[in-house]
């Protein structure tokens, strides 16, 4: 038995849209990680399966390689590429899913074509302060994944039955990526729960992990290392590691989008650190990753220094300026919001 989290109202209203709508567009946030593409391909399949013929997932730019046996990953359409094919989709939506976004602006250069598009908007996600642009707001930030949330979705409408097994492992893969393969965020019984009927439907999850965590490139490898060996300061008084890299050394490595995926979880396996950043100099700003493991809050740390946000344990955030004073920033924060001295947070929050 699973918990009706999601209120009967929020349900009933985007039901009718699913059942009355004929085009439908699945939006999710600039640079797709695997919850929003496996929510958002989830929902894709779910919707084609009940019958529905026009169903386009639309994203701002291009996911990680990694991600592209993911079933339907063929048929995203990438809005940096594409600009003008995508922007007609949202105009001539019925119904506009927004996935795993808390604002128009999470969707970059997309936000003014999702704004002034007429379909309905429905927006389903797990962060933080939803801002208020759509019809339907099923916010939840006490779900695992955005991807747990299109299953409960799914399953409130009734039509479990049409889950078939692309759409179960698009769910799974999220779910298995938003929560560190269910290392952080996953300490509740109804996720295995989920996790059980997603097996029935037959996914391989065995295959899955592989797929996400062990087909890598050699230049992927080789980064690793060097950022484990070069890149990697330890701060032992805050119980923090920091790893960066900048434009120059991302391309001495052939970087792709998604090579320095997980790279932020590296140095949460050395004994005494319960804080670890990944910093990335980026073309027009400064990508920030934030991990933690117990009681320590990243998400307070990335909304005070970095404008950003996210969970308990995984967050970040964005610093525009150069990598070096993105770092001092990071510095500054260490000795105001101390990972080892939560009992002072705690007074603070």
């Amino acid at each position: 038995m699973i918990t009706k989290i999601i209120r009967e109202e929020e349900i009933q209203k985007a039901k009718k849209y699913v059942e009355k709508g004929e085009s439908f567009v699945i939006v999710t946030h600039v640079s797709p990680d695997g919850d929003a593409l496996g929510s958002a391909l989830g929902l894709y399949h779910f919707l084609t399966t009940y019958g529905k013929d026009n169903v386009s997932v639309v994203v701002p730019n291009a996911f990680p390689r990694f991600y592209r046996w993911m079933p339907g990953s063929k048929e995203i359409i990438i809005h940096e590429k594409y600009p003008d094919f995508a922007e007609q989709l949202l105009r001539e939506a019925d119904v506009i899913f927004c996935l795993d976004f808390n604002e128009p602006k999470r969707v970059d250069k997309l936000a003014p074509a999702l704004m002034a598009a007429e379909g309905r908007r429905v927006l389903i996600d797990h962060h933080l302060n939803p801002a208020d642009f759509c019809r339907v707001t099923m916010s939840y930030p006490q779900m695992s994944s955005t991807s747990e949330m299109i299953f409960r979705f799914i399953c409130r409408m009734g039509m479990f039955d049409l889950m078939n097994k692309a759409c179960a492992t698009c769910i799974y893969t999220g779910m298995m990526t938003d929560t560190g393969s269910f290392t952080y965020n996953s300490n509740k019984p109804e996720i295995y729960t989920i996790i059980s009927e997603l097996i029935k439907k037959g996914i391989d999850k065995d295959q899955i992990y592989r797929n996400v965590n062990q087909v890598y490139s050699e230049d992927r490898l080789r980064m690793m290392g060097y950022v484990l060996y070069e890149k990697m300061k330890i701060y032992p008084e805050q119980q923090t590691a920091l790893i960066t890299l900048s434009l120059d050394e991302l391309n001495h490595f052939h970087y792709v989008t998604g090579d320095t995926e997980g790279f932020v979880n590296l140095p949460l396996s050395i004994e005494g650190v319960t804080f670890s950043a990944f910093i990335r100099e980026d073309t027009d700003y400064v990508k920030v990753s934030l991990r933690s493991v117990g009681e320590f809050p990243c998400n307070r740390f990335a909304n005070r220094y970095f404008n950003g946000g996210g969970h308990k344990n995984a967050s970040g955030g964005e610093f525009y300026g150069p990598l070096a004073d993105a770092v001092a920033v990071f510095e500054q924060g260490l000795t105001e919001f101390n990972p080892n001295k939560i009992e002072d947070l705690n007074k603070e929050a």
